[in-house]
């Protein structure tokens, strides 16, 4: 697909087509990279436990976070004051 190039203000832009967003996922913003002589945009990767936080407040509200095996010490436990 050929396309221009806008000025945008004080920088310069290519408006990417709303299905080819579409089909690659790309959203809010993009990673941006040159790799040799092409332009390379890519979605950007998760930054690792992202969302968890959210998540698991999720599944408390849902009462979800219960114990599956529920309370159970180990042997030398008996000894210990917590």
């Amino acid at each position: 697909m050929k396309t221009t190039i806008r000025k945008m203000g004080n920088s310069h832009g290519v408006l990417i087509p709303k299905p080819i967003l579409a089909q690659l996922g790309l959203e809010d913003e993009v990673d941006m990279q040159i790799e040799g002589n092409a332009l390379v945009l890519r979605r950007p990767q998760k930054r690792a436990r992202e969302g968890w936080a959210e998540a698991s407040r999720s599944i408390a509200a849902a009462g979800g976070d219960r114990l599956v095996m529920g309370e159970f010490p180990n042997a030398d436990d008996e000894g210990f004051t917590w």
